[in-house]
């Protein structure tokens, strides 16, 4: 009897596990997915540059980004249209052809870094060339978004989120001053001059991205469009608190999986590469590289792995986000839910952005010096994206009844603000060093 009522009791935690679990989705996936190997370069790179000075950035991004992120799934799930769809419809198509450029060059530079990492992280593991693993990572993230079942598809998107734990054990296998790493967690450390505020501003890019906007709101677009049971909240808002729980839910977690990941890499790399003067690491790959001689081939081996996971998990999300943006522009047919046949167009434009990245990394542009910029161009171009994003959403023509209102849309224009902010200091300060 008791053997039988332990093993329901299993049961019953297990259901309760898995039914947690399929409540993450869009959240979860576009939090992982930040952290791509771009990220891991542009995190590696403040840690090794700036220690752990730099740490509490990832303190102060979470409720920005969660509040940017659940507004963005919000638009998705009440309008039936993603953050391209919406602008559209009503703005001016200078605007979408804006968005669309923006996300288009700047996921295409990302998908160039991350393959290029990628392939640099599997030549230090098994060895060989680079570039051959580049094609390899390039196709395999194309055909599997084209020819895999969408619910399969981000079931496997779901799993390959465990990766990231790779840079959680990187942390367990170095020495880290514990007192030291909290300080710079805890206690803002700022300083007004173009390199740090160029950092900052790379951070931001990098954590606060248009393409995480872009993704999960047509992503909660999507589920809803292939949901018999769902339809657009503006058109049935009686199932919007239990809808806004779980979009707030999947963020909040989403967000908070990024972040502490972001942060593990800042600590690992401020206590062994910024502590052994090792500060000119430019890529991901060069950071797992420059770890062996210092915390031990584990550590680098480790690094190493988790780039390439990300990197399966932030390509598709990268090319799937461009072929959304230009789609819902243009008002095609779009969705990895649909057939080929039923997309051509969105999934030409899909194919398109992923061959382009691999390209680049044939090209004498080099794609792992472009990641920072591209960072960078990211944090200063996210502003008016955001910008655009806030308006949507205070708009009853958009939203209906639901406009975003009260706690979640002050912290919605922080972000902006915040963002707006640090870009404006970091081109006075270029101008101040510059000026005679």
């Amino acid at each position: 009897m008791d053997a039988a009522l332990e093993s329901q009791v299993q049961k019953q935690r297990a259901f309760g596990l898995r039914r947690f679990l399929s409540t993450l989705g869009p959240g979860l996936i576009t939090g992982a997915s930040d952290d791509d190997p771009s990220g891991i370069g542009t995190y590696s790179q403040a840690g090794a540059q700036l220690g752990f000075g730099v740490g509490w950035t990832m303190l102060l991004t979470y409720p920005l980004m969660s509040a940017i992120q659940e507004i963005s799934a919000r638009i998705g799930r009440v309008t039936g249209h993603g953050i391209a769809g919406n602008v559209c419809r009503n703005f001016a198509p200078v605007y979408i052809w804006s968005l669309v450029l923006l996300v288009f060059v700047a996921n295409t530079i990302n998908i160039a870094a991350d393959l290029g990492a990628m392939g640099d992280s599997l030549r230090l593991i098994i060895g060989g060339p680079a570039t051959a693993y580049v094609v390899l990572f390039g196709a395999i993230s194309v055909l599997a978004q084209i020819f895999f079942d969408y619910d399969r598809y981000v079931f496997v998107l779901k799993w390959l989120t465990l990766s990231l734990f790779a840079y959680v054990i990187a942390l367990a296998v170095v020495k880290v001053p514990l007192a030291e790493a909290l300080k710079g967690a805890l206690i803002p450390r700022v300083r007004f001059d173009a390199a740090f505020l160029t950092t900052l501003v790379a951070i931001l890019g990098t954590t606060i991205s248009p393409y995480l906007f872009i993704w999960q709101s047509s992503q909660e677009a999507e589920q809803q469009r292939i949901d018999p049971e769902k339809t657009p909240l503006k058109k049935d808002g009686s199932n919007a608190s239990a809808e806004y729980r779980r979009i707030r839910l999947d963020s909040l977690i989403g967000m908070a999986f990024s972040n502490l990941i972001g942060l593990s890499i800042i600590v690992t790399t401020a206590a062994t590469l910024h502590a052994h003067g090792k500060t000119d690491i430019q890529s991901s790959a060069q950071a797992a590289e420059a770890l062996r001689p210092i915390a031990g081939p584990l550590a680098e081996l480790i690094f190493a792995f988790g780039i390439i996971g990300t990197g399966l998990l932030a390509i598709p999300v990268l090319a799937g986000s461009t072929a959304y943006a230009i789609g819902e522009g243009r008002r095609w047919r779009v969705g990895l839910s649909r057939k080929p046949k039923e997309a051509i167009a969105f999934y030409t434009v899909l194919g398109l952005s992923a061959l382009c990245g691999i390209g680049l990394n044939f090209t004498p542009i080099n794609p792992i010096q472009a990641l920072y910029c591209s960072a960078v161009m990211n944090g200063v171009l996210a502003a008016p994206v955001m910008l655009m994003l806030m308006m949507l959403v205070r708009r009853p023509r958009v939203m209906g009844k639901l406009v975003v209102t009260g706690p979640l849309c002050w912290l919605g224009w922080a972000s902006t603000i915040a963002m707006a902010f640090c870009v404006i200091g970091m081109i006075a300060t270029m101008f101040m060093h510059s000026a005679p």
